[in-house]
């Protein structure tokens, strides 16, 4: 390393120091504030993102539940626009329960599949799953119902989901299986207590024994 004695030659040092290293200072700079800015002005797109998608949201569902809503002609518009958002799901869920209360059964099918495919958790796709195996027995699909259980699902609905099973083995008049299915069910809840299962589970008993 070079010692300089005098303050001349440490200025002259300097200054040969920027002739040869001036530009790509200055490029470092430019690069580093632009980053700054750069970034700055990504986290504020994301917020205005946050925003928009959140408004929007919230004039969807402002028609919810009532007579004239329009949250389920709107909701594929919303979807396709803020897909990426967290209001998504949420949009989803709800225009699926609008779909269900006009009797609208394909549309809210279409929406619960909608959020198998794109939710971002997998306890939010089981959620849906289970809501379509619902509509799927309440139109009489047995079969498209079970087959819609029988993917995997996380372990903390298996009690949900045997139940389930169990209503469409007893809608199907399979009460050998319902009764598995129920027995599971009950045993997979463990300590929690589910005494409407446990009153199926002995109704059908009793049904069994006549």
């Amino acid at each position: 390393m070079e010692v300089y004695s005098t303050e001349e030659q440490q200025a002259e040092a300097i200054k040969r120091f920027f002739r040869e290293n001036g530009t790509s200072l200055i490029a470092g700079v430019v690069l580093g504030l632009g980053g700054l800015y750069g970034w700055k002005a990504y986290n504020q797109s994301q917020i205005d993102s946050a925003e928009a998608a959140s408004d929007a949201y919230t004039q969807l569902i402002s028609t919810a539940g009532q007579e004239n809503s329009d949250v389920l002609a709107k909701s594929d518009a919303f979807l396709t626009e803020y897909k990426d958002s967290s209001y998504s799901v949420l949009a989803a869920f709800v225009s699926a329960r609008e779909a269900v209360d006009a009797k609208d059964y394909s549309a809210a099918k279409e929406k619960l599949e909608w959020i198998v495919t794109n939710a971002p958790k997998a306890e939010l796709k089981a959620i849906a799953t289970t809501r379509i195996a619902r509509i799927e027995l309440a139109e009489g699909n047995f079969d498209a119902a079970l087959a819609k259980l029988n993917t995997t699902l996380p372990e903390a609905f298996k009690a949900q989901v045997e139940e389930l099973k169990g209503d469409i083995y007893f809608a199907k008049d399979d009460k050998d299986n319902a009764r598995l299915a129920y027995q599971a069910a009950l045993d997979a809840a463990g300590e929690t207590q589910n005494q409407l299962l446990q009153v199926k589970l002995d109704n059908l008993a009793v049904a069994q024994t006549l």
